[in-house]
């Protein structure tokens, strides 16, 4: 379907298409498309040139170039007053009950996630958009098949909203013979139809910015910011973000970060799933550099300590906001023996947290906002945040930033099988539709299945690794392990779901991720081409 001159829609009807894509809608996206898709394709070929040289054995380390802005002595501007408690924030999709739900859960901030815990079909993406706006005007409810409705409370959780990364398209619209980005996309959208409504209501434009690789990524989003607050005759600043850092170069540039968005940035969080998939992809090549099982992975080994301890002394440093990472527990209804476990686990990393300095942190699961806003009332009483901790003990080296030493880690058995396993289980649910699934009474999304993807196929590719029981991981293997989990899959959910979902498309996608002696940059872009 043509909609303007250069604007066309590559997909099926779907039902609030004309309510999102408005002809004026369209031509806020043509602009910030017209203006900004040549630099973002400017930035993925810097990407790939530096992976080319950490690929030859090129160390990361801080820029010199930029020195002046590490050494200033320079404040992020003014916070608004409802992002300045952000003690525990919910993150989630955005289907309709979700967004219901995670407004209510009691947390401080909900993230709508338009990135990795939803699966970008058409319907999701533009229901997500009337989805955000309903609720934004308190016009949302939900029914289900029992009967039982889902409606706003007085009360609800500030809104934030993660668009998709720079890396992304969005396939199913068109300018002239190019996709638009789906950052573009998904911010724009928004911006365009919520952002005034938002503003006369009390609060603000607020997003997440998701898999910034550099201080220059960072710039491209803030020019972004200014031509569209322009374009809408709203004040530049009152777009306010978070930024996620959770890829290793960003990590050597969080002050270049907050520099370049410093008139439009809140915060940074420590991104924990994608910061691990994004250090094993940067060095996948690397001698000597060999990561254990996932589950061997924690925050307390020296890279991630290094990593999230920066983080708070540049964030304080600069007046902006320390936010942690996410709880990916999900509570069983069933079994009260694992959700004691696991509500310890969950507890004892929130402590670590407060105790570090952070001034908040993320949940997948309402059942877990309480859980975690105890071990942060304990350090930060009644006080919004912590930002007066300067953590002046801290002197992070390039060093540190890499030391990817973990003294207990091992390779085992179990942890392929399990990464073979929730890699299959996620692609599955993301070609049926679902971004954000339950699986072993884990939340996965995209980053957490990159993470056994990307684990798997370093351990294949890496000459003669062998798991601790002497066994080398071998391609043969491999496919014997990805063969029986498989199986093992169509058993746990029944052929009817086997089949609907795709799961053998999604055994068959996670073997040429594995295999392929090229490392595919994000699973999601292979598995794009099998959604509507």
């Amino acid at each position: 379907m043509i909609l303007e001159n250069t604007a066309t829609i590559k997909a099926k009807d779907q039902t609030g298409v004309n309510e999102v894509l408005t002809p004026e809608a369209i031509d806020f996206l043509e602009m910030l498309h017209t203006k900004f898709n040549s630099r973002r394709e400017e930035l993925l070929n810097l990407r790939k040139e530096r992976q080319d040289r950490l690929d030859a054995g090129e160390k990361l380390d801080f820029l010199p170039q930029t020195e002046q802005v590490r050494e200033g002595d320079w404040k992020v501007g003014s916070i608004p007053a409802d992002l300045q408690l952000r003690r525990v924030e919910i993150t989630g999709p955005v289907d309709r009950k979700m967004v219901i739900n995670a407004l209510n859960s009691g947390a401080n901030v909900f993230m709508a996630d338009f990135e990795d815990a939803n699966s970008p079909t058409w319907e999701n993406v533009i229901q997500g958009q009337l989805n955000l706006r309903d609720a934004i005007r308190r016009d949302i409810d939900f029914t289900v098949q029992n009967g039982k409705t889902y409606h706003l409370n007085k009360e609800v959780a500030v809104l934030k909203v993660r668009p998709r990364g720079w890396h992304l398209p969005e396939k199913h619209l068109y300018f002239g013979d190019m996709p638009v980005s789906a950052s573009l996309f998904d911010f724009g959208l928004f911006f365009f139809h919520n952002a005034k409504e938002l503003i006369s209501r009390g609060t603000g434009p607020y997003f997440y910015l998701p898999k910034l690789e550099s201080h220059l990524e960072a710039r491209l989003w803030n020019d972004v910011f200014v031509a569209a607050q322009e374009a809408l005759d709203i004040p530049v600043g009152t777009i306010k973000v978070t930024v996620l850092i959770e890829t290793i170069t960003a990590a050597f540039e969080m002050d270049e970060i907050l520099y370049e968005l410093r008139d439009h940035i809140v915060g940074l969080n420590a991104g924990r799933w994608d910061y691990i998939f994004s250090a094993i992809k940067k060095f996948r090549k690397q001698e000597g550099v060999l990561f254990p099982d996932r589950t061997d992975v924690t925050m307390q080994v020296p890279f991630m300590r290094a990593y999230t301890n920066l983080l708070v002394k540049t964030c304080h440093k600069r007046g902006a906001h320390a936010m942690g990472g996410m709880a990916a527990f999900i509570p069983s209804r069933k079994d009260p023996a694992v959700n004691e476990n696991a509500f310890k686990k969950v507890e004892a990393d929130k402590a670590f947290e407060a105790n570090n300095g952070f001034d908040g942190t993320w949940v997948a699961h309402p059942d877990l906002v309480q859980v975690a806003r105890k071990e942060f009332d304990k350090v930060l009483g009644d006080k919004p945040h912590q930002k007066g901790m300067l953590r002046d003990d801290v002197q992070v080296t390039s060093e540190d930033l890499t030391n990817f030493n973990i003294e207990s880690g091992k390779i085992t058995e179990q942890g392929l099988r399990l990464n073979i396993n929730v890699g299959i289980m996620y692609i599955g649910n993301w070609l049926c539709g679902t971004g954000a699934a339950a699986i072993h009474n884990l939340m996965e999304d995209a980053a957490t299945a990159e993470i056994s993807r990307a684990q798997v196929w370093q351990w294949l590719h890496h000459p003669h690794t062998k798991t601790d029981d002497g066994v080398e991981i071998t391609e043969q293997r491999v496919l014997q392990l990805i063969k029986e989990e498989t199986e093992g899959i169509k058993e746990e959910v029944g052929l009817a779901t086997f089949k609907n979902c795709h799961f053998e498309k999604a055994s068959q996608l996670f073997s040429e991720l594995v295999l392929s002696k090229c490392f595919v940059e994000f699973l999601t872009l292979p598995a794009y081409k099998y959604i509507d």
